[in-house]
């Protein structure tokens, strides 16, 4: 009898074990993850039975988001961003202990060189938009201060527009900055209140998820990474609880506990009460 391996008894049945067959063996990850998508594909080929036109329309769409993919734009990583799988490696990779603030997704439009300012300056370069200042503390899980942490903030401007999104419109840095926490965690400073948008709907994943009447928009954040030795780095995003997006945000990012009050001030300015909850470096990061 031939192995199951022999392309001779290819079919529906044999298909998934054929292929793996001819991956390298053993405990390598690669051959794994090839093995594993090539036995999901053909499951699901063989649930929805698809003609060749649809098949040709799957491998057309890919090509587009193939020619669409460019130095300034990825399409390959927007298509994973709305389909969950960016978040869900993200989340499986930055698991913490309960209390812990949650990590989310960097995004496209950090940046590591913003400048370290005052505790209480400004980050908004052009002064427009609706005021909002921000403070809060960061914190060990016990709720003592993790003070000298390294905070950065980014966020969209009132459109929902990064800077780096508008080089000639936005000044530079502008609505970016660092900042280091007092010896009581503590952190402020000035800002305005962002906006939210939409991911980008001209592409060849935009105009898929319009045809599937797919959420296209992402609530109003802010943009954090705070760092402290023996503490493992956190990245994340707070958003505005108002926003009527909250629920559909077209990349999945939104937690409970990352939902921020953006309150009127009695100067009539708005105003975000919020700290960060930091978790022990793992022992590998510690040991580097």
């Amino acid at each position: 009898m031939r192995p199951v391996t022999d392309n001779l008894d290819f079919n529906e049945r044999t298909a998934s074990a054929i292929v793996s067959g001819r991956l390298r063996p053993g405990n390598d990850r690669l051959g794994v993850a090839v093995s594993g998508i090539v036995s999901h594909i053909h499951a699901l080929v063989s649930e929805l039975r698809p003609t060749r036109k649809e098949f040709r329309e799957i491998v057309a769409f890919l090509t587009d988001v193939g020619h669409a993919t460019e130095d300034h734009r990825q399409e390959w990583v927007l298509l994973f961003d709305v389909l969950g799988v960016s978040t869900l490696v993200e989340t499986m990779n930055s698991a913490r202990p309960a209390g812990a603030t949650p990590n989310t997704l960097r995004g496209p439009f950090y940046r590591a060189d913003a400048p370290t300012l005052s505790l209480g300056a400004s980050i908004s370069l052009d002064a427009r938009g609706e005021p909002l200042t921000v403070h809060g503390r960061v914190t060990d899980l016990d709720g003592k201060p993790v003070a000298g942490a390294i905070l950065e903030v980014w966020q969209p401007n009132a459109d929902g527009i990064f800077e780096n999104q508008q080089p000639d419109l936005q000044p530079e840095f502008n609505l970016r900055g660092k900042f280091v926490c007092d010896q009581d965690g503590g952190f402020i400073f000035r800002t305005i209140k962002p906006g939210g948008y939409s991911i980008p709907s001209d592409g060849p994943v935009g105009m898929l998820l319009q045809r599937l009447d797919y959420p296209l928009n992402r609530p109003a954040h802010l943009h954090f990474r705070i760092g402290a030795q023996g503490y493992q780095t956190l990245v994340t995003q707070i958003f505005d609880a108002d926003d009527p997006f909250l629920t559909q945000d077209a990349i999945l990012g939104v937690q409970r506990d990352l939902v921020g009050e953006f309150r009127k001030s009695g100067a009539g300015e708005w105003e975000l009460a919020y700290s960060f909850v930091m978790a022990p470096a793992r022992i590998q990061e510690q040991a580097s």
